[in-house]
């Protein structure tokens, strides 16, 4: 997606710092929707995702997604499957792609993804 006149201008990632992207537009749209509902938590996600992506200690709101869910690739690339919890049910999945630095943004939404639900 390319930003156009009215589109915020997102700062690049500074030393150390990871970029985050969306890897496609259904995940940008569900991004502002996320952050239309929790502004605050949508930018801590963010903040978590720039700094510090992979956490040596897990959380029951920040962790790795288990299962067939836990990997998925990007241009080919294979890459981790995290996810941060931003309200009880707005999540962010997100791949970390080590080689370029980046958190590539799969799902972002106010509800529950459905991949999780077991039946």
């Amino acid at each position: 997606m390319t930003p156009g006149r009215g589109d915020r201008a997102a700062p690049p990632a500074p030393e150390g710092h990871w970029e985050v992207r969306f890897a496609d537009a259904a995940s940008a749209k569900g991004w502002d929707n996320l952050a239309r509902q929790a502004r605050e938590n949508t930018y801590r996600a963010w903040i978590t995702m720039r700094t510090d992506p992979r956490p040596a200690a897990e959380t029951p709101r920040h962790h790795r997604l288990k299962g067939s869910l836990a990997h998925g690739t990007h241009r080919g690339q294979p890459c981790e499957q995290w996810q941060i919890e931003v309200t009880g049910g707005g999540r962010v999945w997100y791949l970390l792609d080590m080689t370029r630095g980046t958190c590539w943004i799969t799902f972002a939404g106010t509800g529950h993804p459905r991949a999780t639900d077991r039946s």
